[in-house]
């Protein structure tokens, strides 16, 4: 009978061995689907950056006196291109910060585009148009990762918040994953007035 005990003892034991590798690893992929996600996010805000460049050159040929705005736009690339974060250890602050210089830029890249309209050469200039082109569909392709970035972590934070799983993701550090947020007002309709 003490035989049949201790075999049974230790059937349970590696039943809950192996559920806690297999939880342990779930959580594992779900955190690099994160990491993989974020790092989707920084190449498309890189690729937007290394269009900054060429686009304040071409601006440069036609607005010699819009010194001020190309300034900001390089300032601004500047601060969003040094935020650094490590997707493992990402907080909501850092988030937020990060957001905050990418708006930032978002921000001046508008100025700058708005030059076009005192600058007729420059609107029908085919580089200006090409680069303004590129940068519109970096924006789409912002948005379309953020978008994946928060369901990977929406993923990641429900798995880590489930029972059992829980357990093993508190014993092991498995830290909740921040989200993507709209900017404050932008629930808010824009007024349009002619």
């Amino acid at each position: 009978m003490k035989k049949n005990g201790w075999i049974i003892l230790l059937a349970v034991v590696i039943i809950a061995a192996v559920w806690c590798i297999g939880a342990y690893n779930s959580l594992v992929s779900n955190e690099e689907s994160v990491t993989k996600a974020w790092a989707q996010v920084e190449n498309v805000y890189q690729r937007r950056a290394d269009l900054i460049p060429n686009l304040v050159n071409t601006v440069k040929g036609y607005a010699k006196h819009e010194s001020s705005t190309l300034e900001a736009v390089m300032e601004a690339r500047s601060k969003a291109v040094a935020t650094n974060i490590d997707p493992t250890k990402m907080t909501a602050e850092q988030l937020r910060e990060f957001q905050t210089n990418q708006d930032a830029l978002g921000n001046a890249i508008g100025r700058l585009l708005m030059i076009r309209e005192a600058y007729p050469d420059l609107k029908a200039n085919e580089n200006f148009s090409q680069l303004q082109a590129q940068l519109e569909g970096s924006e789409n392709r912002i948005t379309e990762e953020r978008r994946k970035y928060n369901e990977a972590a929406q993923q990641y934070n429900v798995s880590r918040r489930k029972f059992p799983k829980n357990l093993i993701a508190n014993m092991f550090g498995f830290a909740e994953k921040p989200y993507f947020e709209a900017k404050a007002g932008s629930d808010e309709v824009p007024v349009v007035e002619f």
